[in-house]
């Protein structure tokens, strides 16, 4: 197996370093996907962009929440299933929301139901809804414009969930509670 070098701030290219400071001073320690994803400033600024963007839409954090939580699932992402457990406790969702969307089961509020199926059906479609899919998510009282926004969370989630994928990222010390085994129903990929 390749193994990908976790940078420090001494050892990241210098075009990552700035970011990687960032990440310590608001955590109090670089995550290891940042980490590795320091090997390649482009990378680890894409995804931080990526990021700055998704935080900006219309979506609330609970529907961000799920927006992660869901695409990470969805591609069986061992490190961003854990870490956005966390997030996720952080932003005091309910404990029964985070685990049954660790377990793919449907949430108890109908509209959010409907967010969590019409995320992953992207994901599992590759974005090819059906007229049909997108008036059922509108019908639950979404927009046009929070479909189009779901794009640039799962677009961003995507990016994360692939460099762990390849990198095989291992879990930050502070996750390792929420550590995730995906099911062998999650993903079809392997």
């Amino acid at each position: 197996m390749t193994e990908f070098k976790l940078h420090t701030l001494e050892t990241a290219p210098e075009g990552s370093k700035e970011t990687l400071s960032g990440a310590l001073k608001q955590n109090g320690f670089i995550p290891n996907l940042y980490a590795i994803m320091a090997e390649s400033p482009e990378v680890l600024k894409a995804y931080r962009q990526m990021a700055d963007l998704f935080d900006a839409t219309s979506l609330s954090p609970v529907e961000k929440n799920i927006v992660w939580l869901t695409v990470s699932y969805n591609n069986s992402c061992h490190y961003c299933m854990a870490i956005h457990s966390m997030v996720g406790k952080m932003y005091k969702l309910p404990e029964e929301m985070i685990e049954a969307l660790r377990t793919n089961l449907p949430l108890k509020d109908s509209k959010l139901e409907t967010f969590r199926q019409f995320t992953a059906l992207l994901v599992k479609k590759r974005g090819w809804a059906s007229e049909e899919d997108i008036a059922k998510f509108l019908a639950a009282g979404y927009t046009q414009k929070n479909v189009l926004e779901l794009v640039v969370g799962i677009g961003q989630k995507t990016i994360s969930n692939y460099v762990n994928h390849i990198t095989h990222t291992p879990l930050d010390k502070v996750i390792e509670d929420f550590k995730w085994k995906a099911p062998e129903s999650a993903c079809d990929c392997k």
